[in-house]
C-alpha cells in the first residue's frame, strides 16, 4: 500500500513543527505540503529547514487548494477560523481531516459536523492515548460515584496558550458529564472570584493555570465526604500528540464519511 499523503496546517506552530519533524520518521506516511497563512515569513522556504530541522524538500505554502489536491488527509492544529475553512475545503475535495484545534465555538463545531457529512473527520481536544484512556476512566468514575461527589478539573499549560479551559479539560468534562447523564453546558463552573456562595451541587468545575513551558497537565478530582479521588495525566513531550494525529490520519483510510473521535481511532468507545 502506498504511503498516506499528508498536509500539515499551521506548520509554523508548536504542533505544526512537531508534525513536520515526526512525519518523515514515520512509516506509512509522507509529507506533501506544509500550510501557513498568506504572508507568513516562512512561505516558500523548505519546511524542514524553516522549522529547525534538516531539509525535507517540502516547501511552506499558503495555497490551500493545491495542497489539498495532492493529499489523502490533512492534519490541522491551527486556529478556529482556519480550521472551519479547511473543514469546508476538505469536505468539497473528499479529503480526510484530522482536527486537533481547540477553542472552537458551537458555531465552529456545527460547521465541522456539517463537513463530516461529506468526508471523514477525526476531531479531539487531545490526540494522546493516555488522555483518551483517562477520559474513559473519568466517565466510568462519574457514573459510579454520581453527583454526590463534586467534580473539579484542574489544568495547566504553557504561558502562550490562548484558550481556556483547554480542549483536553473540556474533553474530560464532557466525559464526566456523559457518565452522569447531564449536559456539560448546563452544569459547568468556569470561574470563581469574590463571594461566590457555596458550590452548586452537580456542577463540573474548571480551573485553568498558565505559566512557563508546561506541555499539558490535567487532573480530574472527585471529592466526596471525607475522601477524594484524583485521576491525572501529564504530557512531557508534544510528540505524543503528533504521533496520535498521524495514527488518526492512517485510521481514516477506507472509513465512511462521518465525525469520529480519538476514542474511535484507539478502539476505546464502548470500553
Amino acid at each position: 500500500m502506498s504511503d498516506l499523503r499528508l498536509v500539515v496546517v499551521g506548520a509554523a506552530g508548536r504542533m505544526g513543527r512537531m508534525l513536520t519533524q515526526t512525519i518523515p520518521d514515520t512509516l506509512g506516511v509522507r509529507l506533501v505540503a506544509a500550510l501557513e497563512a498568506e504572508g507568513a515569513p516562512s512561505i516558500g522556504a523548505d519546511s524542514g529547514s524553516a522549522f529547525g530541522q534538516g531539509p525535507n524538500g517540502v516547501p511552506v505554502t499558503s495555497d490551500k487548494d493545491a495542497a489539498i489536491a495532492q493529499a489523502d488527509a490533512v492534519i490541522d492544529f491551527s486556529g478556529p477560523a482556519a480550521t472551519v475553512a479547511m473543514a469546508k475545503a476538505c469536505a468539497k475535495a473528499g479529503v480526510a481531516h484530522v482536527i486537533g484545534t481547540t477553542g472552537l465555538t458551537a458555531e465552529d463545531l456545527a460547521a465541522i459536523t456539517q463537513a463530516a457529512g461529506q468526508t471523514v473527520v477525526v476531531r479531539s481536544g487531545n490526540m494522546s492515548l493516555g488522555v483518551n484512556l483517562l477520559a474513559v476512566l473519568v466517565e466510568k468514575a462519574a457514573k459510579a460515584l454520581g453527583p454526590g461527589w463534586d467534580a473539579e478539573i484542574v489544568e495547566m499549560h504553557h504561558k502562550m496558550k490562548v484558550d481556556a479551559p483547554s480542549g483536553t479539560a473540556l474533553l474530560l468534562g464532557e466525559a464526566a458529564a456523559k457518565g452522569r447523564g447531564i449536559d456539560l453546558a448546563q452544569h459547568s463552573a468556569r470561574g470563581r472570584d469574590g463571594l461566590t456562595g457555596p458550590r452548586k451541587a452537580g456542577d463540573i468545575g474548571f480551573a485553568a493555570l498558565r505559566g512557563g513551558t508546561v506541555v499539558g497537565e490535567h487532573t480530574v478530582i472527585f471529592a466526596g465526604m471525607g475522601e477524594r479521588i484524583e485521576l491525572s495525566h501529564r504530557a512531557e513531550d508534544r510528540g505524543i500528540f503528533a504521533r496520535g494525529a498521524i495514527a488518526a490520519a492512517l485510521w481514516t483510510r477506507g472509513k465512511a464519511p462521518g465525525l469520529y473521535s480519538m476514542a474511535d481511532v484507539l478502539g476505546l468507545n464502548g470500553a
